[in-house]
């Protein structure tokens, strides 16, 4: 299989159970993906708010599509997961 990994970032915060599930999900399903923890970066939580208008997290990007909460329907979806 010689497609391309999708380009996956997942803004993330330690004590968030959701986020954890959602990282744990990217693992078992074998998708590399960018963790940014948003509880010490305030810039990163700026970004994060930006782009999904939330304060919450988990915020799941995958190749530019953003996903509030933990998903995995929509995750598969949009990963091309089967």
């Amino acid at each position: 299989m010689s497609e391309e990994q999708p380009n996956v970032k997942i803004y993330t915060t330690p004590t968030c159970a959701y986020c954890k599930r959602a990282k744990e999900f990217l693992k078992e399903h074998q998708v590399e993906f960018q963790e940014i923890d948003v509880a010490g970066n305030r810039e990163a939580a700026e970004e994060m708010i930006e782009k999904s208008g939330q304060m919450g997290t988990p915020v799941i990007e995958v190749n530019g599509t953003i996903i509030v909460g933990f998903k995995p329907d929509l995750m598969k979806k949009e990963l091309n997961l089967t």
